[in-house]
């Protein structure tokens, strides 16, 4: 996820509309009572009735060139339909990529710099149009237009000639490294060997668009339906968005979405307190009701767990996500790779860990990549604190630093009252180290302050808490921004924050991109992740954990570990 500060929280959050990432069991033993809960283990899902959605986040930009991942709390997948899409299944079967309108999650060739699709028989818009590959290039194609800004990048590096190209309303000629030979085949030209785009080609930017019916920056307000559902109104840019079927949809050539309620309404701009507050009182319409980026905090934790009925309706979700503390090796005294160490072992996990919400909410991590197969999860512990950290190495390691009187350094942080770079986790780590003779300067500061700070290489300071969340669940879109060289940006935004530039990191990336066996991939990705961790560039925290209230009267729950989030394209609610 490239855009990991505000951006990549919106998408842990809600795995979703967009940002970073930054994200595993989807449902773990505790929730088998809340499959039960929801009309007993041998209830059967039942079409009809309405889904209500309430969400603290508005589903801003609904057009398919501005949506940021596939995710987007699921809501867009119930309209836009793409060439691959990930399978909708429980945890680690839910971390795959199949077709969509595609027969084939693709066929490459030349290397894997060319990848051919072929779309299925029978393909319809909501207005029983057919949709054709020229469509699907045609939607790519405006993605580009600076006024549909907002998706994901990958297109742009990945296409040939995308990197100048201005989208259909300037350059009327379109992208020739996208072909479509005839009305069903789509092919795309590539850079470079890239084996993960079945995995892009799950973005919502992939999803068909009829020329004829493009409005622009007005196509949000009705964007043309190729999934189950269809937008009957669009109210202040998605903080109200109500959709109804689409009766031109055939389930016949959608084998992923289930599409059981008649209608969906969704809710958004609400407070999280009410949000919860609603559904675990499931009164009315929302007994019927979900959230797609409402987390319980602590203290709602605490009390729903005291209470046998609400606890059976909790789902408990991972997402691809990491929270770290980053390095810049550039300021000292972070240049000795001994003074990172240090920190290493000093690092106290239980106390961050408590101060993250506990360990229901948030698990250790001493690896960079999260701790799913998906990933090519490697168990690493190059520096082991233990759970409370070790002093005792980390005072060793300073002394052959040259500070046997300890160190005085500077750990800059966001003041949001969030998880992930809290004040709370600052000071978890502030008294850790202070056991080691690190006294820490804590540096808080408004969140866009501190992401403007962090991600501009001129102004990137020395010690600070970042985190990271993928954009599929694989090792590439984790390991690449941050420690391929190539991707150092020294004039914009840039994410390799420990500056790594190793010829033989940069030649392995390019390796496994090549592979389109995602199962060798995901060995080598983890194999790759080790060798970075010696270098003490990151200090791996945690890995959140979601745990989200459903009402009463819904049912056939699934949360992959693709998003972490319930998917309410499963769901039924009679």
């Amino acid at each position: 996820m490239r855009h990991s500060s505000v951006r990549a929280r919106r998408l842990a959050a809600v795995s979703v509309s967009l940002a970073v990432a930054a994200g595993a069991v989807a449902c773990g033993p505790e929730d088998n009572d809340a499959k039960a809960s929801s009309g007993g283990a041998d209830a059967k899902p039942a079409k009809g009735g309405t889904l209500t959605v309430l969400n603290s986040n508005p589903q801003q930009d609904f057009d398919p060139a501005r949506l940021y991942t596939s995710g987007g709390g699921n809501v867009p997948s119930l309209v836009f339909r793409t060439l691959t899409t990930r399978n909708r299944e429980d945890g680690a079967e839910g971390s795959k990529v199949v077709p969509d309108l595609a027969t084939d999650t693709g066929r490459p060739s030349e290397n894997a710099t060319v990848w051919t699709y072929t779309l299925k028989k029978g393909l319809t818009y909501e207005d029983g149009s057919a949709i054709t590959s020229a469509d699907i290039k045609y939607g790519i194609e405006r993605s580009f237009a600076a006024e549909l800004s907002g998706g994901a990048p990958y297109l742009r590096d990945w296409l040939i000639g995308g990197a100048d190209y201005q989208g259909p309303y300037k350059d009327k000629k379109g992208l020739e490294s996208i072909e479509t030979p005839d009305e069903r085949t789509i092919v795309f030209r590539l850079n470079k060997p890239e084996g993960e785009f079945p995995y892009l080609a799950t973005q919502t930017q992939f999803a068909p668009v009829p020329k004829a019916k493009d409005t622009g920056t007005k196509y949000e307000e009705h964007p043309v339906s190729s999934g189950p559902y269809k937008v009957v109104e669009n109210e202040n840019d998605g903080e109200r968005l109500t959709l109804e079927r689409n009766t031109h949809w055939s389930a016949s050539t959608d084998a992923e979405r289930k599409a059981y309620p008649d209608k969906i309404d969704v809710r958004s701009g609400l407070d999280s307190s009410v949000i919860n507050q609603r559904l675990s009182s499931s009164q009315g319409t929302d007994a019927a009701a979900v959230t797609t980026d409402t987390n319980l905090g602590p203290a709602e934790l605490a009390k729903v767990s005291g209470d046998k009925e609400l606890a059976a309706r909790v789902g408990t979700g991972h997402f691809g996500y990491t929270n770290y503390i980053a390095f810049n090796p550039k300021v000292k005294p972070f240049d000795d790779p001994k003074v990172r160490q240090a920190i290493s072992y000093a690092v106290d996990r239980s106390s961050v860990i408590n101060a993250a919400g506990g360990s229901s909410l948030a698990e250790a991590a001493t690896t960079y990549l999260p701790n799913q197969k998906s990933f090519g999860y490697t168990p690493y512990d190059h520096f082991p604190a233990g759970k409370s950290g070790n002093a005792a190495k980390a005072k060793e390691l300073l002394k052959e630093a040259g500070h046997a009187k300890g160190l005085t350094v500077t750990l800059t942080h966001s003041n949001a009252k969030d998880f992930e770079t809290s004040p709370e986790i600052a000071t978890a780590i502030q008294d850790a180290l202070k056991k080691a003779g690190i006294t820490v300067k804590l540096q808080g500061l408004e969140d866009n302050d501190y992401s403007d700070k962090i991600h501009n290489a001129r102004t990137e300071p020395g010690f600070f808490l970042a985190h990271w969340g993928a954009d599929w669940p694989s090792g590439g879109p984790f390991l690449a921004p941050i420690f391929d060289g190539r991707q150092i940006v020294k004039d914009g935004a840039n994410f390799n924050t420990g500056f790594l530039d190793d010829k033989s990191v940069n030649a392995e990336i390019d390796a496994i991109n090549k592979l389109t066996d995602l199962d060798e991939a995901a060995t080598r990705w983890g194999a790759l992740d080790k060798k970075i961790g010696e270098q003490a560039l990151t200090v791996p925290l945690f890995h959140p954990v979601y745990k989200r209230l459903y009402g009463k009267d819904v049912k056939n729950i699934v949360i992959s570990d693709w998003t972490g989030v319930l998917d309410i394209s499963q769901v039924s609610v009679k």
